[in-house]
């Protein structure tokens, strides 16, 4: 259950930040291309186009991201390795987004981007360990785990040698 609402409020929150950051980079680009602003010699008109770019990928990341979350909230269960590497993704520039926005904005912004950080990370730290249900078999490290030692029955199927003997191995010709 905890999985489901901490998925569902990362999903929102991430929504929200979306819109908040395309807002942000519109103003920024109306801006730049308002005062006719260059870097270095760079054409105003380039760099307001490119601000537009910028916040568009961003938010349409931040919102792909989003629905990942949302599914995994409807499902109650994680996404796959891709989705893992774009939530990944999603915490890291958060976290990078943060610090920035601490030195230019305020704590406040810092502490909101951090919010939206934390959420991210507990859902991926909710979603790391497979989770036992009662009268399933363990899928975890333990030493009845696939590959990590003998099972109960061990001993009497193929490839097996006598009592004391190590596993006999099969060999192709």
């Amino acid at each position: 259950m905890l999985r489901r609402i901490v998925a569902a409020a990362a999903a929102v929150v991430l929504v929200v930040e979306a819109a908040a950051v395309v807002v942000v980079h519109l103003v920024l680009g109306r801006a730049t291309a308002g005062q006719s602003m260059s870097i270095a010699g760079s054409d105003p008109d380039v760099m307001s186009k490119a601000t537009y770019a910028l916040g568009a990928g961003l938010g349409a990341f931040l919102v792909l991201c989003a629905a990942l979350l949302a599914v995994a909230a409807v499902r109650d269960r994680p996404p796959g390795r891709f989705g893992r590497v774009l939530l990944i993704g999603a915490a890291v520039t958060n976290g990078v987004l943060s610090a920035l926005v601490a030195a230019l904005v305020g704590w406040g912004a810092f502490a909101a981007l951090t919010a939206v950080l934390c959420l991210l990370v507990l859902f991926l730290v909710l979603h790391g360990r497979p989770e036992v249900r009662p009268g399933s078999a363990p899928t975890g490290p333990g030493p009845h785990a696939a590959g990590t030692g003998p099972a109960p029955d061990a001993g009497t199927g193929p490839g097996t040698g006598p009592a004391g003997a190590p596993p006999v191995t099969p060999t192709s010709p």
